[in-house]
């Protein structure tokens, strides 16, 4: 029995934002958020960089104020990747940023006053060719719903997503995504599925305020690695307390770990034990960071002895297994290869990585 198991997608339907396609049988998109202040202009830019060059799909900025409005303006055309921009409650913002380039709008139409000032919105939308996501979060669901469910349930996210949609489509604007985020992983999820089944819009998954770093990933794998498993999810953003770069390297590992994205190097690893031959893991780490740069799918074994390591490298494209006197094997192919003795175990394989890298690239080249 093969254990590469291909999960199937949640039919949805397809919507761009910018030049990046959501839903469908569209790539799952990882975004994030920039912490910077809007106005500072080049500090944005700098942590916008920072995200392309991870892996960004997407990348969200903040745009509280008339002047952030102003400096987005001034942003846009430095990025390489779609910028959404974050709109709550002023409906102006959300005009300006339309006008200043942003392809996506996070707002809930519901919430940005009169009928006038929604239509104006979507024009403004249409007119720019600008998508819109509907962010439900449970911390902040409108008060008529809080009164009639007692308390944030799944039922009221997905009431208030279903209503703010409705607005949309009654304005006959369809470039629209939804997301239903909250911090508890049950309600989260809940609400993902339910409605998953309630519309066929693409969804942006999401556990929000996470925590830090560790609880945040841990907590962000359990939640939407549920939901990507049932085929639910067309786009994510990992909500860490930490640097914005960490929730594009988790986002794209939980979706690596499901065989949904395929990006840079996986490395498989032990945890160590006395049987290691060398410092397993911080060679992993040193080689984490010295394989950063390479967007080229590959996996590396590095698995300190012999118990494990030959098993492992043979569903690796590169492997390193540790072996007695400093001299260790190391596989190509899930082949023996040749042997490494008294030799630097990080440079070494990475300089394997990226021969095989650039000789992949001019493979797709020459094809």
């Amino acid at each position: 029995m093969s254990y590469h198991v291909t999960i199937p997608r949640r039919p949805s339907r397809q919507i761009r934002v910018g030049n990046v396609l959501i839903g469908g049988d569209a790539p799952i998109a990882v975004q994030s958020m920039t912490n910077t202040l809007t106005t500072d202009i080049q500090g944005t830019l700098d942590q916008v960089r920072g995200l392309e060059d991870a892996g960004a799909d997407l990348v969200r900025i903040s745009v509280p104020d008339e002047d952030s409005s102003a400096s987005l303006k001034k942003i846009i055309p430095h990025c390489r990747v779609p910028i959404v921009a974050d709109i709550h409650f002023h409906y102006k913002r959300a005009l300006e940023s339309a006008e200043a380039g942003a392809k996506c709008l996070r707002i809930n139409p519901g919430n940005i006053g009169s009928k006038d000032r929604v239509r104006e919105v979507i024009q403004a939308a249409k007119d720019h060719d600008c998508a819109i996501r509907i962010g439900v979060n449970a911390g902040s669901l409108e008060k008529h719903l809080l009164d009639k469910y007692g308390e944030p349930t799944a039922e009221a996210m997905v009431e208030s997503a279903l209503h703010h949609a409705k607005i949309l489509e009654d304005h006959d604007f369809f470039n629209f995504k939804i997301s239903v985020k909250a911090s508890n992983v049950f309600l989260a999820v809940a609400a993902y599925r339910a409605l998953a089944a309630a519309c066929d819009y693409p969804l942006h998954l999401g556990i929000t305020e996470a925590g830090g770093l560790r609880t945040g990933t841990v907590k962000s794998s359990v939640g939407m690695g549920m939901l990507l498993m049932d085929g639910i999810g067309d786009t994510l953003r990992v909500s860490l307390s930490a640097e914005p770069v960490e929730e594009i390297r988790v986002g794209f590992e939980i979706l690596k770990s499901l065989g949904l994205r395929a990006r840079g190097v996986q490395i498989i690893s032990c945890p160590s034990c006395a049987r290691q031959q060398f410092d397993v893991i911080k060679t992993v780490a040193a080689l984490e960071e010295r394989l950063a740069h390479i967007i080229t799918p590959m996996t590396v074994s590095l698995i300190g002895c012999v118990v494990n390591g030959p098993g492992e490298a043979m569903m690796t494209d590169i492997g390193l297994t540790g072996g007695g006197n400093n001299t260790h094997m190391i596989y190509v192919g899930g082949l023996q290869n040749h042997r490494l003795k008294d030799g630097d175990i990080v440079e070494h394989i990475a300089e394997m990585v990226e021969k095989r890298a650039a000789a992949m690239a001019m493979a797709e080249v020459t094809a």
